[in-house]
């Protein structure tokens, strides 16, 4: 398994390059660029949130109780005087921060569902569904929202499987296959529960057809 060092690297690499052809397509501007980036971060440690209690596994639920901490003044900032939003999002991250990491780290199991391509898209169609409706981001960074989460994720598991080949005594290690894999195998209930809330969120999901011609627009423009 990759550790949390390298990670972080090549979350930064593949995000900083990934938003490198966003403004090349002139999907988004350069000055967006660092948001999408520490989305990429953000989907690199993500399959990490099942984890035991270790710096990166705090350090990801301390960086997605900001997150929600963001939206709820984003959503409430109109509804509630300042005094009292500053309540509701404090409250906001410390039941994510401290409440929900609690029960992932009680109820979840390390490399389970969460550690799976399944999940990756999950966290994809959520993130643009949130990005959509909630913060009322337009189409096209809705789905970019989504999709640079994803692209963090796939490259975790992807390292992860990576390390788990010894190339210097060319043999398998005994995590190989449990990093990038289509689900839960050991877990099918885990796994089914997943596909379930993947396919409601599909459901919820806007139209991506205004990213595609969008794509298509930067590939023709240039």
């Amino acid at each position: 398994m990759a550790n949390f060092k390298t990670h972080l690297s090549v979350s930064i690499l593949t995000s900083t390059a990934a938003a490198g052809i966003a403004v090349n397509l002139h999907l988004i501007a350069y000055t967006h660029t660092p948001w999408f980036i520490f989305l990429g971060i953000v989907g690199g440690m993500l399959p990490d949130i099942d984890a035991n209690n270790s710096r990166p596994v705090n350090l990801l639920f301390s960086l997605l109780a900001v997150l929600g901490m963001c939206a709820i003044v984003q959503i409430f900032k109109n509804s509630y005087a300042p005094h009292r939003l500053l309540i509701l999002a404090a409250a906001g991250y410390l039941v994510i921060r401290y409440g929900i990491s609690a029960l992932f780290k009680r109820f979840t199991e390390h490399r389970g569902v969460f550690h799976s391509l399944l999940a990756a898209l999950f966290f994809a169609l959520q993130a643009a569904c949130i990005s959509y409706y909630l913060l009322h981001w337009n189409l096209v960074h809705a789905w970019l929202n989504g999709i640079f989460i994803a692209l963090g994720f796939i490259t975790h598991l992807a390292l992860d499987e990576i390390y788990s080949v010894d190339l210097t005594n060319s043999r398998m290690k005994k995590s190989f296959g449990t990093a990038l894999k289509l689900c839960s195998y050991s877990n099918m209930t885990a796994s089914a529960l997943m596909m379930m809330a993947t396919i409601g969120m599909y459901w919820l999901a806007p139209s991506p057809l205004p990213l595609v011609h969008a794509v298509l627009a930067g590939v023709h423009y240039r």
